[in-house]
């Protein structure tokens, strides 16, 4: 009988902070996640309207990052100066 003596090693990569738009929409994402988990898994109502909010939030962020690309775009750069 054979036993299977094989340990295994899993290495932990680390990516740099994320910052800027990215950075911010990555922390909007991811706050929402207790209130999907409410509302979706458990079927709390509140958590649903706190979802709804934070939809809002994330449509005016997105709208806020398409202007701001647009911008950059049509001036021929891609830093944004503020």
């Amino acid at each position: 009988m054979q036993t299977n003596d094989t340990t295994t090693t899993t290495t932990t990569t680390t990516t740099p902070v994320a910052t800027g738009r990215y950075g911010e929409l990555l922390a909007l994402v991811t706050s929402m996640q207790g209130d999907f988990e409410k509302f979706f898994g458990q079927g709390n109502k509140a958590a649903g309207t706190r979802v709804r909010a934070a939809m809002q939030e994330l449509k005016a962020f997105a709208q806020t990052v398409r202007t701001e690309v647009q911008t950059l775009k049509n001036a021929g750069s891609t830093t944004p100066s503020a």
